[in-house]
């Protein structure tokens, strides 16, 4: 069964390792911009986001396995349509039908897990192991997906789901057990999802598209005015009501919020920041897009080696002290990149991916393992889509604050540097090399001081963990059923 959910989740971030690498092709068959592109993602990204809570409270309402199945062959489907698409607007659209399966996936997976696995440290174990599914997805995908890419066009990448994904589903037929076929559908709370939904979208659109719409833009406005008027009538219709999408009692249990505030900081500062990474790496040290995804590897080696180690931690070590360590480790390893420069080698990143992912992996079966171990049974599809939309919102969030952070660097940076240059022959030559050094000068110091920021904010915030104090661990359950 385990291998069976390791599967799906392999199979839902592959996908979306593999479409990166197929960007230029599918911009240069389609004719269009990267602007145009990154709509790709964005539509990938809301959608992912909105649906993740709704399927989360579905398997809860209807069982798991139904959910899970329902998501799989959706997203096998839209990986077809995918595939054919013959413009952007097409593409978008079947974009979104894979991102609305795949939203499916991580809170029924976790949710089977917990219910599968009852006793807390075979659980935490469990976990640990399915969690590495997210770092083979990021190894695999550069090695599968530039062979495709390069023999059988950007289209494979999309039918490739195929074959895998019946594969798939025929073990989810088979060896998943359905944890309770006579649960129905009744008062599903379709208002609270539209206006989640409708929050969530303004959120994360703002959240992506912000940097170059401008903050305060009107664009930028009218989201924020959405997000808030939609977010305040969600809370609205959510309180009190029995069939409510999100539960928020669980925004009243200590433990529950910390593990967010932990969860969401370290998603925050590592999405945020490494993103710049390919960035850098093909911009400052001349590497292409495949040498780069290599330079990945490593990575996601030590989180597979290290999620099981943190779930066999379980029992051993209190799990608030084993997230505070994977939260410095993976803050040590962030401030490693400060040391960037245009002369380094390949070490100089893959030494601090590899300390970051390793910080992040024995971690993250604590943080799953607590919120699966502190609800009762029939929500911990609930709470692991609000884990799992902390994450997603973490991520876009970090990406716009880093980001922005990099831009205001450079600008600032630029006029420092030339208000202490000086040029010596006045050519026009002389002066645009000039002028590019002071540039070149000054984004390279903006990389330098947003890993700084970054690493220190992980490092201090790995103490927020120190809160996260489960009453009688070893126990079971911490609400009352």
């Amino acid at each position: 069964m385990l291998f069976t959910v390791i599967v799906g989740t392999f199979l839902g971030r592959l996908d979306q390792t593999i479409v990166n690498l197929a960007l230029p092709k599918i911009i240069t068959d389609f004719h269009i911009t990267v602007s145009a592109a990154g709509w790709i993602a964005t539509a990938y990204i809301l959608a992912n986001a909105i649906f993740v809570p709704i399927w989360g409270k579905l398997g809860d309402m209807i069982g798991q396995k139904r959910i899970y199945i329902i998501g799989f062959s959706l997203f096998i489907f839209g990986s077809i349509l995918a595939g054919l698409s013959w413009n952007l607007g097409s593409m978008i659209g079947f974009r979104v039908i894979q991102a609305i399966a795949g939203s499916a996936d991580y809170p029924t997976a976790m949710a089977i897990l917990a219910l599968t696995f009852r006793e807390n440290r075979e659980r935490a174990q469990a976990l640990g192991i399915w969690s590495s599914s997210f770092a083979a997805a990021s190894v695999f995908g550069p090695l599968i997906g530039g062979p495709l890419i390069d023999n059988f066009g950007w289209r494979s990448v999309f039918l490739i789901n195929l074959p895998v994904g019946v594969f798939g589903l025929i073990l989810a037929l088979i060896f998943i057990a359905e944890s309770d076929k006579s649960k129905k559908i009744i008062g599903f709370d379709w208002w609270g999802a539209l206006a989640l939904g409708t929050s969530l979208t303004s959120l994360v659109l703002v959240l992506d598209q912000g940097l170059s719409w401008g903050w305060f833009s009107l664009y930028s406005i009218l989201c924020y005015i959405s997000m808030i008027i939609f977010g305040i009538i969600f809370v609205k219709l959510e309180k009190d009501n029995p069939h409510a999408i999100v539960d928020l009692k669980f925004f009243k249990h200590k433990v529950f919020i910390n593990v967010l505030m932990n969860n969401f900081l370290i998603f925050m500062v590592m999405m945020g920041s490494v993103f710049l990474i390919p960035i850098f790496a093909q911009t400052f040290l001349g590497y292409d897009a495949t040498q780069t995804g290599m330079l990945f590897i490593p990575m996601a080696f030590a989180m597979m080696l290290a999620a099981p180690i943190g779930g066999n931690l379980t029992g051993k070590i209190q799990a608030r002290y084993v997230i505070i360590a994977s939260t410095l480790v993976a803050g040590i390893g962030l401030y490693m990149f400060s040391f960037l420069d245009p002369r380094s080698g390949a070490m100089a990143i893959i030494v601090p991916l590899a300390v970051m992912a390793f910080g992040m992996g024995f971690g993250m079966a604590q943080r799953t393992n607590i919120i699966a171990s502190t609800v009762p049974h029939n929500e911990v599809g609930a709470a692991s889509s609000v884990l799992a939309l902390a994450r997603n919102i973490a991520g876009a969030f970090g990406i716009a604050v880093f980001g922005t952070i990099l831009q205001n660097f450079e600008g600032s940076n630029i006029l420092e540097i030339a208000k202490s240059s000086s040029l010596g022959i006045h050519t026009a030559q002389n002066f645009q090399q000039f002028i590019g050094l002071i540039i070149l000068k000054a984004q390279i110091l903006s990389y330098d001081k947003v890993f700084v920021i970054a690493g220190i904010l992980a490092i201090l915030g790995s103490f927020t963990a120190y809160w996260i104090k489960v009453p009688h661990e070893k126990t079971e359950k911490v609400f009352v059923e």
